[in-house]
């Protein structure tokens, strides 16, 4: 598959998947024996990124992803993508706040056969903790 096709597929996991809440993309986009190694979703299958994506879309419904940058080399695509919500629903044992956050997300996603075989991910979950004010404010200064 060209790395332009895996653009696409990425881009239909981002935007269907995660700012829809339509998981039934990851049938198509995850390879058979997708890993994950993002720490903090469980089990690190395809399955856990079904949970995450219910997990987060309950607590910020209207989760939308921007993707701002996105290269693919060879088997290998990057993102830098901003996520913008309200919280609505607990959220790390938080409850809702109704404050708005923007977060960014940075991606590396592996493919095989046109499908996305590996992922790691960094989303900055203690920005969004701060946004919602559950983190004591730092001094300024």
């Amino acid at each position: 598959m060209s790395e332009e096709q895996n653009k696409k597929v990425f881009e239909s996991v981002i935007y269907e998947g995660y700012s829809k809440g339509n998981v039934d993309v990851l049938n198509k986009a995850f390879a058979p024996n997708f890993i994950e190694h993002q720490v903090d979703i469980v089990p690190p299958t395809a399955e856990g990124v079904r949970r995450s994506i219910a997990s987060l879309r309950g607590a910020f419904p209207d989760m939308k992803l921007t993707i701002e940058e996105i290269i693919a080399s060879g088997d290998k695509t990057w993102a830098r993508i901003t996520a913008r919500g309200t919280h609505q629903g607990p959220f790390l044992g938080i409850p809702p706040t109704g404050k708005s956050i923007v977060v960014t997300v940075m991606d590396l996603c592996r493919f095989e056969n046109g499908k996305i075989a590996e992922h790691r991910g960094v989303a900055d979950r203690l920005s969004i903790m701060a946004q919602i004010g559950a983190l004591p404010r730092l001094p300024q200064g």
